[in-house]
């Protein structure tokens, strides 16, 4: 069953959900505004096909043929985006119901004990993510430990629109802390070049409007950007018209920005379409385990995945 939970402090309020280990709601008190989409109720969590504020993993983002190679054995992945996996396969985490370990009025964490051989990935995973409050700022931890060396890649899919009223993201500006972006083929998995953003528009080193990049790019973005070495700072999403700012934190390599170009929801209370949000998934790079030349999304028994989120919610 679908349960939700809620932690809150004097300035944020935030719903979860043991379904995927799902952000529901990420509500602003001063501003009475909820920043992040979310479906007409929790019951539709069990088809939540655009991953609304789920735990994807174990691998999110993209695999190439569904495979990859550990010293001399192939492991073959459940396919879910033609030949190529997709967020984890057919029943990644985010179809998964997870059990609460520990809460408190600022924190919840959940936890999901993934068997060995599940979506054809090796080793049993067993995950934690916790999310809590701190003054204005939602962290969210992610940490798995595994049986058997295995490739892990656990985000947050949540789609930020900081305005009341959520028609679109255009009038969002957005700078990204990252001078390269990965070079993607047809199936939007990375080559393995890395391209600079130079005199493109990929370039979001200077704050710039997401509506104009879009008309000038002539297409929307799903991209995955090289964060700057050493850096914490991954991002700063700004809505004009609220005065919100968002900043995200994070330990990961890299961050898709994707402008929400496939959203799409219809009920009779609720509809969601294009770009009436996007998402900054913090992460290792797609297809990472194909790849020598990208960090190493490796992990083996003993050693402990860490991937830490912070998002901070300020006035302007």
């Amino acid at each position: 069953m679908i349960k939700s939970h809620t932690i809150e402090n004097k300035f944020l309020r935030v719903k979860t959900l043991n379904m995927g280990a799902t952000l529901y709601e990420v509500y602003h008190k001063k501003k009475k505004i909820n920043l992040i989409l979310n479906l007409d109720k929790i019951s539709s969590y069990q088809n939540n096909q655009n991953y609304l504020g789920s735990t994807c993993g174990r691998f999110a983002n993209r695999i190439k043929n569904a495979q990859f190679k550990i010293k001399n054995t192939t492991y073959k992945l459940s396919k879910n985006e033609g030949k190529n996996i997709l967020h984890g396969g057919v029943k990644g985490f985010d179809s998964k119901i997870w059990t609460i370990k520990k809460s408190s009025s600022n924190t919840i964490e959940y936890q999901y004990i993934s068997q060995d051989g599940e979506e054809g990935f090796p080793g049993e995973l067993i995950s934690f993510c916790q999310f809590s409050l701190q003054d204005n700022c939602l962290n969210i931890s992610i940490k798995a430990k595994s049986s058997k060396t295995t490739h892990v890649n656990i985000v947050n899919h949540a789609y930020w629109n900081l305005e009341k009223i959520k028609k679109d993201i255009f009038g969002h500006s957005l700078y990204i802390n990252s001078d390269y972006y990965t070079e993607m083929d047809k199936d939007n998995i990375p080559t393995g070049k890395k391209i600079s953003v130079n005199n493109s528009t990929y370039d979001f080193r200077k704050t710039a409007n997401i509506g104009d990049k879009i008309i000038e790019k002539g297409s929307p973005y799903d991209e995955n950007y090289i964060i700057r070495k050493q850096s914490r700072l991954i991002a700063k999403l700004t809505s004009p018209k609220s005065k919100i700012q968002l900043t995200v934190f994070s330990n990961q390599p890299a961050v898709q920005f994707y402008s929400g170009q496939y959203l799409k929801f219809l009920s009779k209370s609720k509809v969601l379409k294009a770009h009436q949000g996007m998402c900054l998934e913090t992460q290792c790079f797609p297809n990472s385990p194909n790849n020598k030349k990208f960090p190493s999304s490796l992990l083996k028994p003993k050693e402990t995945y860490l991937h830490n989120m912070k998002f901070k919610i300020s006035d302007i």
